[in-house]
């Protein structure tokens, strides 16, 4: 059964950030403030043999050309990441 909840006092950075969410995504403040609960409250749980598969065919996929962990820690330092 669905309960009802009231927030008070959300910070005027925060309620603009859930706003601008819920506009981007094309739904309503309520919607929005659920979906982002059940995020973090209720994470999908991926078995970690699971996610390295993934991360391995992520790396394959890309181009020979990729950048090296040096290259991303330089831009990252540079601000360009």
């Amino acid at each position: 059964m669905a309960t009802t909840l009231t927030l008070k006092n959300i910070p005027n950075e925060l309620y603009g950030r859930l706003k601008a969410a819920a506009e981007a995504h094309r739904r309503s403040l309520n919607s929005e403030a659920l979906v982002c609960l059940e995020l973090v409250l209720l994470p999908q749980r991926m078995p970690m043999e699971d996610r390295l598969a993934r991360a391995r065919e992520l790396r394959q996929a890309l181009p020979a050309t990729s950048f090296k962990a040096d290259d991303i820690i330089q831009m990252r330092d540079e601000g360009l990441a």
